[in-house]
């Protein structure tokens, strides 16, 4: 038995298919106008999950590339400051030696107690350095300062509140400060005032202790009194120090380049990430462009079908 085609049956297809080509156009326009495949969920639900991903990703490795910039950042500083101390202790050595010389005049010793003076407070400038407006010396105690400004020259007062010490009594926060370079491996970007300049003494008469500024301290007392032979001992203190400051240094130097080389993953991995996103999400623009010319063709030619399917039916005929 034939089935039989009834003319409402025809247009009710026509329209069927006109409607899937326009739907099929509407969606290749969104396509074309946002650059994306993916514009709701339901134009590629297993896409969607990938996109969302990769999206998370890129965002915890933007994270992790600003922790390594801000780590770069503290550790060059901390780098330079520490540069600069070792400059000073350089030079204070140089005016100890001259101090030494037993033929040196008294106007002389005294020029050069005056310089010992500026020296040490030029160094608990460099202790008490900041950074982005904390404190660079003082561990995780970045909104206090770690070392007194009392100067050589400067009497100290015990009965004060609080007590009044110079710099070499100053115990620096051991605390370190962290960054997170990439998931579960941190970085520390500090290194206290103690490591650099010294462990605290109690005693400015102390001739054990290498704290430099306990050293620059006994330093002006002798210059004062003209102990040139004190003034010799000092030398090899003022060494070992200077070496426990050249090796601080070379340890903020191998973290620079453990940083750099991080900072190069985390782009190289960006990198991937990206393209994998733009995989998954963006809209090959020459192909979209063709299948639209394509349905807009196709469209086109349904309609004029059309036209010639739908016939005048008996009724336009009775009128």
């Amino acid at each position: 038995m034939a089935l039989r085609v009834t003319q409402t049956m025809m247009s009710s297809q026509m329209l069927s298919n006109i409607n899937y080509n326009m739907n099929n156009m509407s969606k290749l326009q969104d396509q074309i106008s946002t650059g994306k495949v993916i514009n709701k969920p339901s134009d590629d639900p297993v896409g969607i999950t990938f996109a969302l991903r990769y999206r998370g990703e890129i965002s915890s490795n933007d994270q992790y590339t600003d922790n390594a910039d801000a780590a770069l950042s503290s550790l060059d500083y901390m780098d330079t400051t520490i540069g600069q101390a070792t400059d000073i202790v350089q030079r204070f050595r140089e005016l100890i030696i001259k101090g030494a010389n037993g033929t040196l005049e008294e106007t002389s010793r005294t020029a050069i107690q005056t310089e010992v003076s500026q020296l040490y407070n030029q160094m608990v400038e460099i202790g008490n350095s900041q950074f982005n407006g904390k404190q660079m010396f003082n561990g995780e105690q970045t909104g206090a300062k770690p070392y007194s400004t009392i100067g050589l020259d400067q009497a100290v007062d015990p009965t004060a509140i609080p007590p009044q010490t110079k710099a070499f009594n100053n115990q620096t926060d051991t605390g370190n400060i962290k960054y997170e370079l990439s998931p579960g491996m941190t970085m520390e970007v500090n290194i206290t005032g103690n490591e650099v300049f010294g462990e605290p003494v109690t005693d400015a008469a102390d001739e054990t202790s290498d704290n430099l500024f306990q050293l620059m301290h006994r330093a002006y007392d002798m210059l004062g009194s003209g102990d040139q032979a004190g003034l010799s001992n000092l030398l090899g203190q003022i060494d070992t120090r200077m070496n426990t400051m050249l090796t601080a240094r070379a340890q903020i130097g191998a973290r620079v380049n453990r940083v750099e080389i991080v900072q190069s993953r985390l782009s190289d991995v960006d990198t991937n990430l990206q393209k994998m996103q733009r995989n998954v999400e963006d809209v090959d623009m020459a192909e979209a462009i063709t299948n639209m010319t394509t349905l807009e063709n196709v469209y086109q030619a349904s309609l004029s079908a059309g036209a010639k399917i739908i016939q005048p039916s008996l009724v336009d005929f009775l009128r």
